[in-house]
């Protein structure tokens, strides 16, 4: 059973959450739909403070605000799903190499931030081949095969921009924990 202060947190954690996802950017030139966003920071720190169910409640939490609160349609109900699985792979990732409830290693955490980079790639590359680019074609009509070329595109944007998302995440991350270090072990 959560205890009511682990519930107030999982809320608010999922509401920075949801809110970072305003403030996103893209980093690769002429996929302006590829964009970085530091939702998953408030994940992360859920995984350090609770553990991986907790920060998986986090990441549908915020998930779902965004579906009732921000919805902006067929991008949504293709992309969010996706990042769900992505995300929620990154985060597995870090719970089960890093471990931040059994004293972190800085070793660790660099083998977490490069298996989590390389798994978020692999994952969104087999799921933009297989899920997204045939529902875009299908109901954005937005036909990236014959616009950019299908290997074009997963492997000259698909594959950057998860390797830097991954590596971004895991950077930003950890400057958040460092600074927050004091905090989380009183807490």
């Amino acid at each position: 059973m959560f205890k009511t202060r682990q519930l107030v947190a999982i809320a608010i954690l999922s509401t920075i959450s949801f809110l970072l996802m305003f403030f996103s950017f893209s980093v690769i030139p002429g996929a302006n739909f590829l964009k970085i966003d530091f939702s998953i920071i408030p994940i992360l720190l859920g995984l350090v403070l609770f553990d991986l169910r907790s920060a998986y409640i986090i990441l549908i939490f915020r998930t779902l605000l965004k579906f009732i609160l921000n919805n902006s349609g067929v991008n949504d109900f293709i992309g969010l799903p996706m990042n769900i699985v992505a995300i929620g792979l990154f985060v597995t990732v870090f719970a089960l190499i890093w471990q931040p409830r059994k004293r972190p290693k800085p070793k660790s955490y660099l083998l977490a931030s490069i298996v989590g980079t390389l798994v978020l790639t692999i994952t969104m590359v087999l799921l933009n081949y297989g899920y997204a680019i045939p529902l875009y074609a299908k109901f954005a009509q937005f036909d990236i095969k014959t616009m950019l070329g299908l290997s074009n595109y997963l492997l000259a944007m698909v594959v950057p921009f998860n390797l830097l998302e991954g590596a971004l995440f895991a950077l930003s991350f950890y400057f958040v924990y460092i600074a927050c270090k004091p905090l989380i072990e009183r807490y």
